[in-house]
């Protein structure tokens, strides 16, 4: 799958992506469990579009600005009007081979839902 194909509530996304942006870390207590977990912002994209991976806790450290990334069992949502990539606890990520460029012009997360 493309990141272009993206839509809002898909399952069991498989995708290649490449980070390009990373947020720092921000704070965030779940009202599910009322403990502190740290979430960040990732910009990932290939050559069709880009959208934000959300990432929580110790996967926050395991990416890498510039570093490609096989992912599956994804999904994604809207939060705050705006389309998230997931992986939750049952998405897996890890590093892969890829040479392209991301497609920043194609924000996925900023287009209107």
């Amino acid at each position: 799958m493309k990141v272009s194909e993206l839509r809002p509530e898909m399952k069991k996304i498989e995708v290649t992506v490449k980070a390009e942006e990373k947020s720092e870390p921000r704070e965030v207590v779940l009202h599910g469990d009322g403990r502190a977990h740290k979430v960040c912002d990732v910009l990932v994209g290939d050559e069709t579009g880009c959208v934000y991976l959300s990432l929580w806790d110790e996967s926050i450290e395991a990416v890498r600005e510039g570093a490609c990334y096989a992912i599956s069992n994804a999904y994604t949502t809207v939060y705050r009007n705006s389309l998230r990539l997931n992986t939750g606890k049952y998405g897996k990520m890890k590093e892969a081979a890829g040479n392209f460029e991301v497609n920043t012009t194609n924000n996925l997360s900023m287009k209107e839902l």
